[in-house]
């Protein structure tokens, strides 16, 4: 009789042990599908501004104001001083915090060599490291659904980086602008590449090309 007893006492440890199993694995995918469906709730995508958006005054720090309409790209090199920014719409769900940039200019002899496209749009890019982006210097956020912009200003004429943006748009060639942002809680981290190219006009097209998602270090 002891021996069935504890064979028993073994049977019903083996199931409550199952049953609890089975309990926390369920409450471990659930406590999932709700942490996505709230992540979901606040993630932001942007892309580039509607046509029949209004324009926008924007400020720069020197206290300069140029208006960037909502199909084109502000590209103007005026006073030793590079002046950028994109109009920009929050397609996603959630409040869009812009982090930094990254800028990749080619003259128009390269652009028309490129395997990716001309736009590039075709697939086969790597996202760039984060690492590489310039921080923002003003603290720009766009609200779901809501338009907005991005901004940059080159003041260095002797740097590297200002010289090949200007020729760039000298040439009439293409400027590539990687924009890292992420949620409110500067989670989610999304990369878009957005693409300028030249107008026959004058002016400068901004097309998105590509979205990738990343990982901050204090994101598992």
């Amino acid at each position: 009789m002891t021996d069935l007893a504890e064979w028993g006492t073994t049977v019903g440890t083996l199931v409550l042990a199952g049953a609890t199993f089975v309990s926390i694995r369920s409450s471990n995918r659930s406590a999932r599908i709700a942490e996505r469906a709230l992540l979901a709730g606040q993630r932001p995508l942007l892309v580039a501004a509607r046509r029949e958006d209004p324009a926008q005054e924007i400020q720069f720090a020197d206290g300069r104001v140029l208006e960037c309409l909502s199909s084109e790209a502000l590209f103007l090199y005026d006073k030793e001083i590079i002046y950028l920014a994109t109009p920009l719409r929050n397609a996603g769900s959630g409040l869009a915090q812009l982090q930094g940039y990254r800028l990749d200019p080619e003259q128009e002899d390269r652009v028309q060599t490129d395997p990716l496209g001309t736009a590039r749009h075709r697939r086969g890019g790597q996202a760039p490291d984060p690492a590489s982006f310039v921080p923002q210097q003003r603290d720009l956020y766009i609200a779901s659904g809501e338009t907005g912009f991005w901004q940059a200003a080159l003041r260095d004429p002797s740097s590297p980086s200002f010289k090949a943006v200007q020729q760039a748009l000298d040439s009439r060639g293409r400027l590539t602008v990687d924009l890292l942002y992420g949620d409110l809680e500067a989670g989610q981290r999304t990369i878009t590449r957005f693409v300028l190219l030249p107008n026959p006009g004058g002016s400068w097209r901004c097309d998105v090309a590509h979205h990738w998602r990343t990982t901050a270090s204090n994101e598992s």
